[in-house]
């Protein structure tokens, strides 16, 4: 192959190898993606290089490692009843203010995401538990089903596992580390802003039905029931703020301690027998991540990776982000880890010269609206499935415009990255924090203006309708 264009020929290959075994045949992507590697090795003339299959796929041991304990972690606390008792007392807590609530449910809906780095698992878990609640203050099916769709997105990019980010890290050589404050920035205002634009308006019924709660184990476990999580909080607020006296633990090391601790706290379980079933739910994302690796190993083997670098750092900015915004939620919805390895990755070189941190942040949400894309969606899917809705294009319309809103955000997260770059890495943290927190305080003011807002409507209406 000594034309110029020689390393097109295997990427092309194996791009179109990888939507045929997906689409065509049926084939899970995990395996899709180790075929078409296989492929473009045989026609780039390097045979079946295991070496190189292998290597590939020990570059994410780290990222499998935290996915599979993350799930079981998650999996004993949803056993041990944590989850069901956080709901239980958030519901009832914030009943009387509509705007709180919906904020609240919002971030506990993604906590399972945070955690696990899986939109599937967030809307299956914590989004399950609390869509009853979301559909008792008069919010439709569509639009909430709608909003944990949105919930498990937002909550698989937050901290402090972004498995997208770690994908596209291991294609460049770049830690996973600082991205944690540049998540949250991303995240969080995106996360108000949709669970008001979806369910504020909505919002009809005064009061919830008691019997659409989620039990409370607090009476029975008491406090002891909250340890795995206050462990978990400490263990990484330690790590974080006395590097230089304790150690970096992991965080499969964390998850593991945090999950041993969870049989003793709560609800009887068998533990190996909630551990088989959270491994089992992982390892579909886990063989994705393999392929991952494999696939982009032989990217780098092939030529095809630079190739596409090189064409994608000649393309004027307006088109680069043009190109973002549309190629890399299509090309997730084949898989959002895909996007982030197969695009991801070229984006971010083509980007050098701007904080790559910030770049690859946003870009990992904008990989992650693949999960909103048919014909898979699988984040829509499975929430139009906790919602009861057989048609799941019905949720997906209600997804388009925070969807769209979640792309223009991230695509100006990238223009502006030489001020988040100067803002959230400044020297003075003291000033940087004092900042957010005076934010952080203004969005809690007009969240209870809103809540004063929706009460006076709801009594509004009431005396109109007598």
């Amino acid at each position: 192959m000594s034309s110029p264009y020689a390393e097109m020929v295997p990427i092309l290959l194996m791009i179109a190898t990888f939507a045929a075994m997906t689409f065509a045949f049926k084939l899970p992507v995990s395996v899709s993606l180790v075929g078409a590697a296989i492929l473009g090795a045989l026609v780039a003339g390097q045979g079946v290089p295991l070496r190189h299959l292998v290597e590939g796929t020990l570059g994410y041991m780290d990222t499998l490692l935290i996915i599979a304990t993350a799930m079981v972690f998650m999996r004993m606390i949803q056993a041990s009843g944590l989850l069901d008792t956080i709901a239980h007392h958030l519901i009832t807590g914030f009943e009387s203010r509509p705007a709180s609530l919906l904020v609240l449910m919002m971030l506990f809906a993604m906590s399972a995401g945070m955690i696990t780095g899986s939109s599937t698992a967030a809307v299956l878990t914590t989004g399950a538990i609390v869509a009853p609640a979301f559909i008792a203050l008069g919010i439709s099916k569509n639009k909430t089903g709608a909003i944990i769709a949105m919930a498990g997105i937002l909550g698989m990019i937050a901290p402090p596992v972004n498995i997208p980010v770690m994908i596209i890290g291991g294609g460049v050589d770049m830690p996973y580390i600082g991205f944690a404050l540049p998540l949250l920035v991303l995240t969080l205002p995106l996360a108000v802003a949709i669970v008001l634009l979806l369910g504020l308006k909505s919002i009809r019924a005064t009061t919830i039905d008691r019997s659409l709660l989620p039990p409370t184990y607090h009476r029975q476990y008491g406090w002891k029931l909250y340890l795995p999580l206050v462990i978990l909080v400490v263990l990484i607020v330690l790590e974080r703020a006395l590097p230089s006296i304790v150690p970096s633990f992991g965080m499969p090391l964390v998850f593991m301690v945090c999950a041993l601790v969870a049989p003793f706290t709560g609800r009887r379980m068998n533990p190996l027998v909630v551990a088989r079933d959270a491994i089992r739910a992982a390892l579909p994302v886990m063989g994705i991540l393999a392929g991952v690796g494999m696939f982009l190993q032989i990217m780098a083997l092939t030529g095809g990776r630079g190739f596409i670098v090189s064409l994608l750092v000649g393309l004027p900015l307006g088109l680069l982000y043009l190109s973002i915004g549309l190629s890399m939620p299509l090309f997730g919805a084949v898989s959002a880890y895909g996007s982030a390895s197969i695009l991801g990755v070229p984006f971010v070189l083509a980007l050098l010269g701007t904080n790559e941190i910030i770049v690859a942040s946003a870009l990992s949400l904008v990989a992650a609206m693949g999960d909103l894309m048919p014909p898979t969606a699988l984040a829509g899917l499975f929430a139009a499935k906790v919602v009861d809705q057989p048609n799941y294009t019905r949720v997906l319309k209600h997804c388009l415009i925070p969807a769209l809103l979640t792309v223009g955000v991230s695509l100006g997260y990238i223009a502006t990255a030489d001020f988040w770059d100067r803002f959230l890495f400044w020297d003075n943290r003291l000033a940087l924090y004092g900042i957010l927190l005076a934010i952080t305080a203004a969005v809690a003011v007009v969240i209870l203006i809103l809540d004063r807002w929706v009460i006076r409507h709801r009594v509004a209406t009431g005396e109109a309708q007598s």
